[in-house]
């Protein structure tokens, strides 16, 4: 799956589980700061698992240190897909965001500032701000954006950071989704990476060879390659999803009255089928 749509199911699957509008399940619910904050973290998560890739798009997020650590990544994990599109590697990367989240900075202005999370939600930020194309290789704009939004919530929300840990378990998640719908597939359960048995790859026509893979990987090709039109048509109403959710959670922090307008909507909604149906 290309790197902003993983961005888009991070940040729509963060606007799912955590809002508490109409339009989501509100299964963890969180304020509309951490509605907003958390969709954007989350779609950078959404791209932790491809730090294995040291020419992607997250290498040139925040240059010079995303370079190095995606290159880092690569050299421990055996390359792109490999450890890092793993069961495994989901727990790694949740068990990170959980252990800096206790790195705190005791101030007398501020209180506790939650540094650890803080500096999470830097690269995070910047990944997802890289794959969705808000910012340019090269520039110092990727830092100052991600410096700052991070250092305001750090600072005047720190309270917010309380769901790192599964904010970033979430976006690994679904960026295993992504991955594991393509044809190339993840190694799931590695280290764990049996290969498929002859018999499977010697008839190709079986659709034990497009699910087993011969490397040890598993897919559930329905979306084709990375890139594909199916990709696109599963992705593009995912994406809307993640604006108008986030769009949701701002209009309710600036106090706006969103329940009439959902209404208005679901009522319009119930007499156009009706009129379709009927005529």
């Amino acid at each position: 799956m290309m790197g902003g749509h993983h961005a888009a199911s991070g940040a729509a699957a963060w606007v799912a589980v955590t809002s508490t509008t109409p339009i989501a399940f509100g299964w963890y619910p969180v304020s509309e700061v951490g509605v907003m904050t958390g969709a954007l973290v989350c779609a950078g998560a959404a791209l932790l698992p491809d730090s294995d890739h040291h020419s992607g798009t997250i290498a040139h997020s925040l240059p010079p240190v995303s370079e190095g650590v995606t290159k880092f990544v690569a050299s421990i994990s055996g390359g792109h897909r490999g450890a890092t599109h793993s069961l495994l590697g989901v727990a790694v990367f949740t068990a990170i965001a959980w252990v800096a989240g206790m790195v705190t900075l005791r101030t007398e202005t501020f209180g506790d500032v939650l540094v650890g999370p803080g500096i999470m939600a830097v690269l995070l930020i910047a990944f997802a701000m890289r794959a969705l194309r808000l910012t340019r290789k090269g520039t110092v704009w990727p830092w100052l954006s991600s410096l700052s939004l991070a250092a305001l919530v750090a600072v005047f929300a720190p309270e917010e950071w309380y769901w790192m840990p599964f904010c970033v378990g979430l976006g690994c998640l679904m960026h295993l989704l992504g991955d594991l719908l393509t044809t190339r597939g993840i190694p799931l359960l590695w280290p764990l990476r049996v290969r498929s048995p002859r018999w499977v790859r010697r008839y190709p026509v079986l659709p034990f060879d497009d699910v087993w893979r011969a490397g040890g990987n598993l897919a559930v090709p329905l979306l084709g390659d990375a890139g594909s039109w199916r990709e696109w048509v599963v992705m593009t109403p995912v994406s809307i999803y993640a604006v108008v959710g986030v769009g949701w959670a701002a209009l309710d922090q600036m106090g706006f009255e969103t329940a009439p307008v959902w209404d208005s909507l679901v009522q319009w909604s119930i007499v156009t089928w009706g009129q379709l149906l009927g005529g």
